[in-house]
């Protein structure tokens, strides 16, 4: 009765259960990530995880599929029109509007929490997934864009990635030069409208550079020879890109031009840029961004220009399984023979654990057990403790890599 009642409630579609070792992978791919980003001089911020509906819909563009087709929206019971959090660069942009904080630019923030999207769930992909990002604002140099860049392959090398997945860049321009290669690219299109997909016909009207990153077949085969944005750009937009380009060459951070990257929200200007890897599937973009100097003014702030990135980190666990497995720390066990054993053992490993060592006390199980159990977290050390027959405890020192035992003293035991 009870295996039928609990096979009645499942975890709804698109989401899952970060079980123990899985949520341990997302926990060191965050504190890597945040302590890179803090020694980049960034500092960390946390937004309401729903926030009122403008702040997406306005933001991100009521054109953009995440706005379309895949935002969680809702009613209050206040009868306000709320939304989860589909991406993270709103929330940070709104609250640096509510709270006043253009006095104190440049700011330079990161972020770690779950956003919500109703899309078809498959690997890499979740309706409730996890991202890390950082936002610079007040910068309007394109060094900002490559400090951003710097920042992410860092952190894509500590996380020994970088063999295995590259840089993609492209410029979306000034406002000029889009509204340039905008008319360029509506007028090639047109010709072709009836022949692209649905939501393709739809962007024709309303946004057509979104077309050129559609994952429809036939409309990869009308793009295919669509006129590029580099020859719209206008001076100013051009010498931004050879400073990106340029910086990252300095850095000697690897890159490759895509000029059909777009992005799929409304604020992106100048730079975009994503990281890809061919070993997950359709899903290959770990991390995204861009320039988005226009966002802040769109959330009603003052003129603040703005650049960042957001890495999915349900993705980059996938990708890094193996080298977090590499990562993993030894415990110090404490293994009793005897009740008396039992409780200097727990004793013992207090002492350790106030000193930030990792330790393990096995409460049940008998003395060989232990041992296994032991063996099998991957037990470095051990301190061995009997019960004595005069009343006394025996102390013993084990090196699980020798096999080696050795006498203690109480005092040996307490400072291992």
């Amino acid at each position: 009765m009870l295996i039928a009642c609990m096979s009645k409630y499942q975890s709804v579609r698109g989401t899952r259960d970060l079980l123990p070792e899985l949520k341990r992978s997302f926990r060191l791919i965050d504190e890597t990530a945040y302590k890179t980003a803090q020694t980049y001089g960034f500092s960390e911020i946390e937004t309401p995880i729903f926030e009122f509906s403008d702040v997406f819909h306005r933001s991100l563009g009521e054109t953009s599929d995440a706005v379309s087709k895949e935002t969680y929206t809702f009613t209050d019971r206040g009868g306000d029109s709320i939304t989860l959090r589909p991406e993270g660069t709103a929330g940070v942009v709104r609250s640096f509007v509510s709270e006043g904080l253009a006095q104190h630019v440049p700011l330079k923030l990161y972020y770690y929490g779950p956003m919500f999207r109703y899309e078809r769930p498959q690997k890499g992909r979740y309706r409730q997934f996890y991202q890390f990002g950082v936002e610079i604002l007040g910068l309007e140099s394109a060094l900002a864009d490559v400090e951003c860049l710097d920042l992410a392959w860092t952190i894509i090398k500590k996380l020994k990635l970088s063999e295995r997945c590259i840089l993609e860049i492209n410029t979306l321009g000034d406002v000029q030069s889009r509204n340039r290669y905008r008319q360029a690219l509506v007028a090639y299109l047109t010709p072709y409208k009836t022949e692209l997909s649905a939501d393709s016909q739809v962007r024709l009207e309303k946004n057509p550079l979104r077309i050129l990153d559609s994952k429809d077949e036939g409309d990869k085969k009308i793009v295919a020879n669509a006129p590029l944005m580099e020859n719209y750009l206008n001076e100013t937009s051009k010498k931004f890109f050879d400073d990106v380009q340029q910086g990252l060459k300095n850095l000697n951070i690897p890159y490759k031009i895509n000029p059909k990257l777009v992005r799929g929200l409304d604020y992106y200007c100048h730079t975009v840029f994503e990281f890809t890897t061919t070993e997950l599937g359709a899903q290959g973009a770990i991390l995204s961004g861009g320039r988005y100097d226009g966002l802040v003014e769109m959330l009603g702030g003052p003129k603040t220009a703005g650049v960042g990135w957001a890495a999915g980190v349900d993705r980059l666990a996938d990708l890094c399984a193996v080298n977090l497995e590499n990562q993993k720390v030894a415990p110090i066990s404490f293994i009793a023979n005897g009740e008396n054993a039992l409780k200097e053992a727990v004793r013992l490993a207090s002492l350790a654990r106030n000193r930030n060592q990792y330790c393990e006390v096995f409460l049940t199980g008998n003395f060989k057990k232990k041992l296994e159990k032991a063996n099998k977290l991957g037990t470095s050390k051990a301190v061995l403790i009997f019960d004595q027959e005069n009343g006394s405890l025996e102390y013993k020192i084990k090196d699980f890599t020798t096999g080696e035992e050795k006498a203690a003293t109480q005092a040996e035991a307490e400072k291992i």
